[in-house]
């Protein structure tokens, strides 16, 4: 497994990293009643944290939102995923459980306010952080017709297959983590001049979390500008 990110991308976010987790013989077709018990306490903490207040103004999101204009999209009618579940929660809608892998990487993202993607790698060698190209399509989670991204967007993509729209924004059906999903890619989005510390956090802690609950197999690793691509 090889994930890439292009020159294009650090050329316009040099300070981007990406911690990465891969897991493999995972099993998500059980309950795990700590994922759900880490779920609950961490949304319960993001409420008390976010609650009545402006997400969007908050020190851990202004840096996204930033980034995100930097790429010329706009926070405000596209919010980072990490902006879109603290702003939920603020709002008292909660969060709901979807299965174990998916709540285990959702707990570790309110936890250390960082996005955090999830992708099933069947059938995957590779995944890149580029700009689109023509020939690309990403079908919206939920949907049934595929969508063409506009050239140059950021996205992360399996081939010509659009896996996140508007670089941390918004995941495809493609890739959707299923009860069946037994291979996984974490990708955790920061900022070495920022918050590589806590995506090293991050990633140290869903690792973990992944080997002793699941009991599957785990490795990590960094991709920054100076190291823009990591074998797996």
């Amino acid at each position: 497994m090889l994930f890439r990110v292009a020159d294009a991308f650090f050329e316009k976010l040099p300070t981007a990293c990406f911690g990465v987790v891969i897991a493999k013989g995972i099993d998500n077709s059980r309950n795990y009643s700590d994922i759900s018990s880490m779920l609950d306490t961490c949304i319960e903490t993001a409420a008390e944290r976010f609650g009545g207040k402006k997400v969007k103004e908050e020190s851990d999101i202004i840096p996204y939102r930033d980034a995100f204009r930097t790429l010329g999209i706009n926070p405000n009618k596209y919010m980072c995923s990490i902006e879109a579940l603290f702003s939920r929660i603020a709002k008292g809608k909660g969060m709901p459980h979807i299965n174990p892998i998916v709540d285990l990487g959702n707990a570790i993202s309110l936890k250390y306010a960082l996005p955090i993607g999830a992708h099933d790698l069947r059938n995957v060698e590779e995944i890149d952080v580029r700009p689109a190209v023509s020939g690309d399509t990403f079908l919206p989670f939920g949907g049934t017709e595929e969508e063409a991204p506009e050239e140059g967007e950021m996205v992360y993509t399996a081939g010509n297959q659009v896996r996140t729209r508007r670089w941390t924004w918004r995941q495809s059906e493609h890739g959707k983590i299923m009860e069946d999903t037994s291979t996984v890619f974490f990708p955790i989005d920061g900022f070495t001049d920022y918050n590589l510390g806590k995506v090293i956090e991050a990633r140290d802690d869903l690792a973990k979390c992944l080997a002793v609950i699941f009991g599957c197999e785990t490795t990590c690793g960094i991709v920054t500008s100076e190291n823009p691509k990591m074998n797996f």
